[in-house]
């Protein structure tokens, strides 16, 4: 019998592979050079940040761990440089490999939650619309086209601001991170409400939802368990594209100040503290953060921008 059943498990395994690997999407991936390597950096980048607590040479925001006499120390291939500081030290001494390594970390988890808030408000938001339509799907895409008339991070300043304004002096660094991530999942909801919207106003015309509804299911059943499913083909291509500006847009508010503290810095938080050394030559200071934002947004446009063209059955 234990024979009988690995010898039907095997065909499985066979044929799964041979359906990956005579898809089109793969296919494409393995001739597009460009996107695999971008791919494999951005899992080195990811598979980094989230490891950094083990594999970080030193906790840089932990104060028994610094040494004012290591401050200012340029990377080990300069002539002052010293080891164990790869990438030098900033005015703390802290190490920057490890300071790059946790803001990095901190970076991703914030912009990732702030996406998946806005995609959750999105795409709840969307199917609301695009099935009753009427004044509810009058007054959703007005807001949504009220919002679109300013840029997001304008946006993020002012729902920061408001937050801000509203929590006690004491816990606003305690709670600056779930801010951000409020801010950023309030800015970039309209492009998924619009896009499930119209996918939602096909899907209900359908037959399969014409017979739900002679059924008796409810709509939020009907929503749930038959629109929702056929209407999330264009939310990872979006997800994508809106994780590198999530990035950006934290990496700018902690710039201006406005994000995280200093104690629990960003890669923004980084770059704004660096740009302070830069005229007096400390320039890896900010050089290396600001190295790691460009490489990591980078990677997530070009992963997202073959994505949107390899799942476009257009151009195909």
């Amino acid at each position: 019998m234990a024979e009988a059943s690995s010898d039907t498990t095997k065909p499985a395994e066979q044929s799964l592979r041979a359906r990956i690997a005579d898809n089109d999407v793969f296919i494409d991936f393995k001739r597009n050079r460009l996107v695999m390597f971008a791919t494999a950096l951005l899992v080195v980048i990811l598979g980094a940040s989230l490891l950094a607590p083990w594999i970080a040479p030193t906790d840089p925001f932990d104060p028994l761990s610094l040494d004012i006499m290591n401050s200012n120390l340029p990377p080990v291939w300069q002539a002052e440089g010293q080891w164990p500081f790869l990438l030098g030290t900033d005015d703390q001494g802290r190490d920057m490999l490890s300071a790059v390594l946790y803001g990095l970390r901190v970076s991703i988890i914030i912009s990732a939650l702030g996406v998946f808030l806005a995609a959750a408000i999105g795409i709840c938001l969307g199917v609301l619309a695009g099935y009753f339509g009427g004044f509810l799907d009058a007054f959703i895409m007005r807001v949504a086209d009220i919002q679109l008339t300013f840029p997001a991070i304008l946006i993020a300043l002012l729902i920061d601001g408001l937050l801000h304004g509203m929590l006690p002096s004491l816990s606003r660094e305690s709670s600056a991170s779930w801010v951000i991530i409020i801010s950023i999942g309030l800015s970039f909801w309209v492009q998924y409400a619009r896009t499930i919207r119209s996918s939602t106003m096909v899907e209900r015309k359908k037959d399969y939802v014409n017979a739900a509804r002679l059924f008796g299911l409810p709509p939020v059943a009907i929503m749930a368990r038959h629109i929702l499913p056929n209407v999330m083909g264009p939310v990872l291509v979006i997800l994508t594209i809106n994780f590198g500006l999530a990035i950006i847009t934290e990496a700018t508010l902690s710039y201006l100040g406005v994000g995280l503290p200093p104690m629990q810095p960003s890669l923004g938080t980084l770059i704004r503290i660096g740009q302070e050394f830069l005229f007096s030559g400390e320039w890896w200071i900010v050089a290396f953060p600001g190295i790691a934002l460009a490489a990591l947004v980078l990677t997530i446009n070009l992963l997202g921008d073959w994505l949107r063209d390899a799942l476009n059955p257009r151009l195909r």
